[in-house]
């Protein structure tokens, strides 16, 4: 078995059945990460526990024990989410110094499936940019084109599962930080439905948005993963208390008679060339395998990224209130706090802890919040983004699922966009209305750029139906011309 391009499955098997030992396969992958992370810069910490860890799943498999479907697996965790014993700091100076004390849920039923935790991933700084050039410990790097990003703000996570310095990942999506770097850097990516995993121990961005999901290298793989952090969890309110299908037992590549949507808002200009026919081919692909191609209208698209960035950033405002230099993280140093006023400590402790893209979302945020502008910013977004989640509801009584592009164009340049947030907020046009309305959503590897950059294609299912969005996808990658294509750094 070729440990590199194995299966999570494969994998696991071969540790259960102890051809290969967990303490082996940690191994490998320590030995890639340690040969080409710095080309990525991918990994911000390392678990230095990984070998004992490993060395433990081996002993309680040589007693008879099941370990877990994830038996020996390694997995990379961007730093959004806590990690016992393990800094976490959500890509930001102002956390660190941070090591949580506990484990998010999803972290936690990773490791009670039998993975190990092989590190924290590089991200954007608290998941706040499309690129992964935001995070205090500097940018990742596409290990298709080291000159270009991975995407973001999940860009560590999709640029370690390409180069497979780890056989999966976990990655955080807000508005499409999980799917945009999954279709940047080649690779599956999903956002389970909203409720569908524990949000229990991620460090909040924008609260009624984020998601936590699996981006690793198959669609086999994302749907095991999945399997094993949803569920409800009595530590997170607004975990749903839906019962968990075997989507991995459960997928079929059969699409007769699927009804695939088309939001004729989207087919508008803005897309580049080779964007558009990795989609056409896409739809042609599907209409070969039987499916029926349906026109849809979803109009409050138009509006989703404004109401986005509306919502996103008031609810990062109040999130992003607690780091204030006396409880837990960076604190501004003062020769002496005699006579220091709260608000000269408060400002200046955060004014040095918060990257820049960070300090505008917070100002827009407090802004859309502050009184006079509320009713007209804040509650005027919830309003039309419940009017959109009504739209998407009409749109699925007439097609199952709903493809679209991830992104309007490929991997760009590190540098290219940065100081032109406008540009890079409207990158996500194609991504942020899941998150409003809560469905489920996933990037499926499907098209090259005329210079070899990866292209994905975006399913979109209603809500809890991700075993027709994976269906789907898989169905698409089993007919994928870029299927087996890999990176240069890998």
């Amino acid at each position: 078995m070729d440990l590199t391009f194995a299966s999570i499955s494969e994998i696991s098997k071969a540790v259960k059945s102890r051809k290969i030992s967990a303490q082996e396969v940690t191994a490998h992958f320590q030995k890639r990460i340690s040969s080409l992370d710095s080309k990525l810069n991918s990994f911000t910490s390392l678990n230095e526990n990984a070998a004992k860890e490993a060395a433990a799943i081996d002993a309680r498999i040589a007693q008879g024990e099941d370990v877990g479907p994830l038996a020996g697996v390694p997995f990379g965790i961007k730093e959004m989410l806590c990690t016992k014993n393990l800094k976490t700091t959500a890509g930001s100076k102002i956390l660190s110094n941070f090591t949580p004390p506990y484990d998010a849920t999803v972290v936690s039923r990773l490791k009670s499936s039998g993975s190990i935790v092989m590190g924290k991933l590089n991200q954007d700084e608290f998941a706040m940019g499309s690129s992964n050039e935001t995070s205090f410990f500097g940018p990742v790097k596409n290990p298709w084109d080291v000159t270009r990003v991975p995407g973001g703000s999940s860009g560590g996570s999709a640029a370690a599962q390409a180069a497979r310095l780890v056989a999966g990942t976990i990655g955080t999506d807000t508005g499409g930080s999980i799917r945009q770097p999954a279709s940047f850097c080649g690779i599956v990516g999903v956002k389970p439905t909203y409720g569908r995993v524990s949000r229990y121990g991620i460090i909040a961005f924008a609260s009624s948005l984020d998601q936590a999901g699996p981006m690793v290298s198959s669609v086999e793989d994302a749907a095991l993963t999945l399997e094993v952090i949803s569920g409800h969890d009595p530590m997170d309110s607004t975990s749903s208390q839906k019962s968990v299908p075997a989507w991995s037992q459960n997928l079929s590549a059969d699409m007769k008679g699927l009804k695939v949507g088309v939001i004729k808002e989207y087919m508008k200009d803005g897309v580049d060339s080779d964007t558009q026919k990795t989609f056409s081919d896409a739809l042609e692909a599907l209409k070969k395998m039987g499916a029926e191609v349906v026109e849809v209208s979803v109009s409050m698209t138009e509006f989703a990224v404004p109401i986005y960035y509306l919502i996103a950033t008031s609810e990062a405002s109040s999130n992003l209130a607690r780091y204030d230099g006396i409880r837990y993280g960076y604190r501004a140093d003062f020769p002496s706090l005699s006579g220091v006023e709260l608000e000269d400590f408060y400002g200046k402790t955060r004014g040095e802890g918060f990257g820049s893209e960070v300090k505008r979302r917070i100002m827009l945020g407090t802004y859309c919040l502050s009184s006079g502008y509320y009713d007209a910013y804040y509650n005027k977004a919830g309003q039309v983004r419940r009017m959109l989640t009504e739209q998407y509801l009409a749109a699925f009584k007439n097609c199952d699922v709903i493809l679209s592009p991830v992104t309007t164009s490929p991997a760009f340049k590190i540098g290219e966009l940065i100081s032109d947030p406008l540009t890079m907020y409207l990158n996500d046009i194609f991504t942020t209305s899941t998150n409003l309305a809560g469905l489920p959503g996933m990037s499926v590897p499907f098209g090259a750029s005329a210079s070899g950059l990866p292209i994905g294609i975006q399913v979109t299912a209603n809500h809890f139906d991700e075993q027709r969005m994976l269906n789907v996808g898989y169905a698409l990658e089993s007919v994928s011309p870029v299927k087996g294509s890999k990176p240069h750094v890998i």
